[in-house]
């Protein structure tokens, strides 16, 4: 059974009876003024509804003002550090390509410069080579100006040696004869 069923058995009044009754003899029982308490329970409403009205509602208001200003405040700080994550990732993009650019500056710099040496060096050995070539001529050249210069002389002793010998002049057909005789010797040696 229920509480008020319970307290109206026990009061030895019907149910169906005066409910009226039993409130009466309740707040009577109990020493209570049924207008005191219905302007205590209007007093009570109309200070809950000023105190919700002025105090609560305004802090309420507050909290919420507040807890957006929060929210938007860590909403923001989530698309900084996704910036921050996104700027450090170009960062590092930009530097890892830096780097990328800076080595094939290098092997540029070093290829060029092997390719500069090489020519150089290739320039050099034609340089001398040249210079080979050309104190080879000059050799060559000399030494057939030494040997023409040796059989005129050669040639001019064997003229005067035969002249001696002989005691005599030679003509100028004993001379090429004896001069032609004696630089095919030479060309021999």
């Amino acid at each position: 059974m229920s509480a008020p069923l319970l307290f109206l058995a026990a009061s030895g009044t019907p149910a169906s009876g005066g409910v009226l009754d039993t409130i009466t003899k309740i707040t009577t029982d109990f020493g209570m003024n049924v207008p005191s308490v219905l302007a205590q329970i209007v007093n009570f409403v109309i200070v809950a509804g000023l105190l919700w009205w002025l105090a609560f509602k305004p802090i309420l208001a507050t909290i919420e003002d507040r807890q957006k200003k929060i929210d938007s405040g860590l909403k923001y700080a989530d698309e900084m550090k996704a910036r921050l994550d996104a700027a450090q990732q170009a960062a590092e993009a930009q530097l890892k390509e830096a780097q990328l650019k800076g080595q094939q500056i290098v092997a540029e710099s070093q290829k060029a410069a092997k390719e500069f040496s090489e020519k150089q060096q290739q320039e050099a050995v034609e340089k001398a080579e040249g210079i080979i070539v050309k104190a080879q001529v000059a050799i060559e050249l000399e030494k057939t100006k030494m040997l023409a210069e040796a059989r005129t002389e050669v040639a001019r002793l064997v003229v005067a040696t035969t002249q001696r010998v002989l005691a005599k002049e030679l003509s100028e057909l004993e001379r090429a004869r004896f001069n032609e005789a004696a630089a095919r010797e030479l060309t021999k040696v």
